[in-house]
This record gives structure tokens, sequence and C-alpha cells, in this order.
């Protein structure tokens, strides 16, 4: 891997930290440039009181000096304004007494019994605290710095819903302008007929206590061929976006381009066919690969598609077994959002993003960004004159 980066911190803890490892330097980053993503992160129809506390802001401690990376590790830190409610709950010191909200009633679907199980923890907020999507929180500043990267060379990542519960986006036509579109909307959807039935669909399931999911598309754009590589199983630019999106807290399934309706099928009706232009290059007619052949980029729109279940926390909660008692009780109650699947798309613009300048980085090479703007002009003029 060319990139990487390390989270740490808990839901209720005193903050959350990130650290990226072998960004460039000379990269221009704000911690404003930060802070736009993370409000994007916070907002989205159906979400619960967490993000009537926070307003996330990053700290950045490392890496950056007068505007610009440094070429060593960065260090981003996002404060959790919750934690001073919690600081003897959440202490690292021992505390003597009786520690309130202990979580002994797992939720089905979530990370409470497992986790708790495997780490041997007879308290499972010991797993709540750092399996709660709030630790998406600096996986977005960490794709924030990888947008800005991607975006000096041309390349930009836009998210849309297209589907939230039953509720599916009906056009044929997605704009230019995807995230000027979604932004805007409650739920991150571009057809407006959809949004009105889908937060219809949100209140809904919050009188009846209930969560919804639904499938977001990731659409990456300006995307050279040839990221990517189909020699091993791990370099793979499909495979490793799958990971990174299937490692998001309710995620259970991606796509890349129309796979899984292209399994019903016939080849002839499914492979892109190719072509040629003086001045463009390669090209292909249709994008039904999804911008992905072989492993590897091919020039066109990479187009994934992520399923993310319902919320785990019900407000009705489901049967479970307290795991002190061993008798039939109801799950536990954290307070939660209805449908968090609007900020879903956005975490998931971060993941692509990071994934993509990982792979672009591993192709390019450089240690600083001239460098590396140097070989990428070399690249695509070699590209060129194929």
């Amino acid at each position: 891997m060319a990139i990487r980066f390390l989270t740490a911190g808990e839901s209720h803890g005193k903050g959350l930290a990130v650290i990226l490892e072998g960004f460039p330097a000379d990269l221009p980053i704000a911690a404003s440039e930060i802070n736009i993503e993370l409000g994007r992160r916070q907002k989205g129809y159906g979400r619960g009181g967490r993000m009537a506390i926070e307003t996330d802001q990053v700290e950045i401690l490392s890496g950056v000096r007068n505007g610009v990376t440094l070429g060593s590790p960065l260090m981003l830190f996002v404060k959790n304004k919750d934690s001073q409610n919690w600081e003897k709950i959440m202490s690292p010191e021992k505390i003597e007494g009786e520690i309130k909200n202990t979580l002994r009633r797992p939720r089905p679907g979530h990370a409470d019994l497992p986790g708790g199980l495997k780490y041997n923890q007879k308290d499972l907020r010991n797993i709540l605290e750092r399996a709660s999507a709030r630790e998406t929180t600096v996986r977005v500043a960490a794709g924030a710095v990888a947008k800005k990267f991607l975006k000096i060379f041309g390349i930009g990542i836009q998210s849309h819903v297209i589907q939230l519960g039953k509720i599916r986006s009906s056009l044929k036509k997605i704009p230019k302008e995807v995230n000027e579109i979604a932004d805007i909307s409650p739920v991150r959807m571009i057809d407006k007929r959809a949004e009105k039935r889908a937060i219809q669909a949100i209140d809904r399931a919050k009188k009846q206590g209930d969560t919804l999911g639904g499938i977001f598309e990731l659409i990456l754009t300006g995307v050279p061929p040839g990221l990517g590589s189909h020699v091993q199983w791990d370099r793979k630019l499909d495979g490793r976006f799958a990971q990174a999106l299937m490692s998001m807290q309710a995620i259970k399934g991606v796509e890349v381009g129309e796979g899984f309706e292209n399994s019903e099928k016939l080849g002839s009706e499914v492979h892109d066919e190719i072509g040629y232009q003086k001045g463009r290059g390669f090209f292909h007619y249709t994008n039904r690969a999804g911008g992905i052949e072989g492993g590897m980029s091919n020039g066109e729109k990479i187009i994934l598609r992520v399923a993310k279940k319902p919320i785990s926390t019900l407000k009705k909660p489901l049967r479970s077994i307290d795991i002190t008692s061993k008798k039939v009780v109801k799950a536990a109650y954290e307070r939660s959002d209805v449908c968090a699947l609007p900020a879903a798309s956005v975490i998931g613009e971060a993941l692509g993003a990071w994934v993509l300048a990982d792979a672009f980085l591993e192709k390019m090479g450089g240690d600083f960004i001239g460098e590396i703007r140097d070989r990428h002009r070399i690249y695509l003029s070699h590209i060129k004159k194929y």
C-alpha cells in the first residue's frame, strides 16, 4: 500500500484521532476544507440526538506546516463534545464503585455479542464504544485529504442515495453536478418525487420505533486507466474498493457497475465494446463494467453501489439474552438514528477517495506533489501514444 490510516477513539470518549501515513509533501490542506466534509457527514433526515450535540471540527496536530503537508505523518483530531457528560463512565482511570450505563443486553445485528465473546468483556459498552459509527468521523477527515489530493489530478468523487428502504430513484440520467443537488436534499436523493416518499418512509419508521437502510451510489470521474493490477488478488482495484466500503458499519453489499443485473444476462449483452478515436484514445461505448476490468480502472467512470442495512439499535427493541443472567430480555436501546443512509454516502465518498488515492500513488509514485504531477503527465502522454 502507498498510503494508510489508523483511527483511534471511542464514541463517548474525549475524541477521535486518525494518523495518515505516506501522504506526499506540498499538498495544500486546511482544517476548514476538512470541516466541510465533516459537516456533510452530520446532515441527513432521520439522524438522532447526537448530531444536535456535536459540531465536528478537526484539529490538525501534525504533518502540516504553513498550509501544506510535510511528507511526514498527519495526525487529525476531532473532539467529542458529548464526552463531558460521560467523563466518569468513560474514564481511563480506575473508578471506585458502580459504573453506570453498563450494557449487558446485546442488540441483534450489532457488534455487541460477538465482540463481547471475542474479547471476554462482561460490559458490552467496551465493544459498543469502538464499534459505533461515530468512528467514521475521522475516516471522513482522512478522506477529505485524499479528495483534495485527487482533485489536483482532475479526479472527482460524488455520491447520492438511489434507494431508501423500498423507495427507489427512477431517474435514468444522472446529472454531472451530483453532489450539488444531493447535498441540498434531506435524504441526498436527486429524484425529488422519490425524496418526498423517502422522507415519509423515515417518518413512518420513526413512529414504529424502527429503522431504515438502503443503497447509495459512488461516481468517480477523471480516473486514468491502469490503477490497480491483475497480478495479485490484493492489488485488484475492485477488491480494494469492496473491502474499504464493507468495513463501514452496517454495510452488507458492494456492487461494481451493473454487477448483479449483469449476472442474469448473456455475455454479449454485458461486456462493453471498445472504440478508438484520434485525440480521444481508447474508450468504451457503454459502461456496464463500472469502469473496472480485470481489477484495473479502464478509463471510464467508476460506478460503485453500496447496500446499507437498517441500524441495529431499535426504539422498540428485539428479543435478546442478558449475558449475566442468561434470561430472555429486550435488547438495549442507545440513542441512535432512524436512518443514517445519507451520511453513509458521504462516508463512502471518503473511503472511495482514499482507496483511489492509494492506487494512484502506487501507480505514479513520488514524494512531493510536483514530482507526482510530472509522472502523471508522462503516463497520460504514454497512453495517448499507445
